[in-house]
C-alpha cells in the first residue's frame, strides 16, 4: 500500500516567523499535536505541542513573542507519497516519531502520515503494533 493511500491530505503549514501562540492556536483549531513548518512553500521543520511545552513554556519564554523557528525541530525526516507505507513505519520506528510529513517528488508538502493512519488505513495490526512498540522504547536507560 502506498503512503498516498493512507496519509492525511491537505496538511496545514505554519510559517517559521509565526508566534508560538499562533502555532498553539492552529493546533487547537485543527485538533492536532504537530504542524509542518513551511518557508516559501518548502518544508523547513516540524513543531509539536511538546516542542512548545519543553522549549518555550518550560524555559519561561513568552509565546506571544517567541517564534516558531526558535522551538521547531529543524531536522527533516519525511517520506514521499509514492513510497510504500512500510517505509513510513520503518522511519517512525528508527527515529521514534509518530508522524511524518509527506512530500511529492518536487519536494512540496502534500500530507502527513501518522501512526494512527498506519493502524487504521492499512488494517495491519502487526505493522502498527511493531511501530508503536519501537516508538515507545525509552530513549535513555532507567527512564
Amino acid at each position: 500500500m502506498k503512503i498516498t493511500d493512507v496519509m492525511t491530505q491537505d496538511a496545514v503549514c505554519i510559517r517559521p516567523d509565526a508566534t508560538i501562540q499562533e502555532a498553539a492556536g492552529q493546533m487547537k483549531k485543527l485538533d492536532v499535536g504537530a504542524l509542518p513548518v513551511c518557508d516559501n512553500d518548502r518544508l523547513a521543520g516540524m513543531i509539536t505541542d511538546r516542542d512548545i511545552t519543553i522549549r518555550s513554556v518550560a524555559e519561561g519564554h513568552d509565546p506571544r513573542s517567541d517564534r516558531v523557528r526558535d522551538v521547531m525541530t529543524p531536522e527533516l525526516v519525511y517520506v514521499f507519497e509514492d513510497q510504500d507505507a512500510n517505509e513510513a513505519a520503518r522511519l517512525m520506528r528508527q527515529k521514534q516519531i509518530r508522524r511524518l510529513p509527506v512530500l511529492n517528488r518536487e519536494k512540496r508538502l502534500v500530507g502527513i502520515i501518522s501512526l494512527g493512519d498506519l493502524a487504521v488505513e492499512t488494517q495491519n495490526e502487526q505493522l502498527a503494533g511493531a511501530t508503536l512498540e519501537a516508538i515507545s522504547e525509552p530513549g535513555r536507560p532507567n527512564r
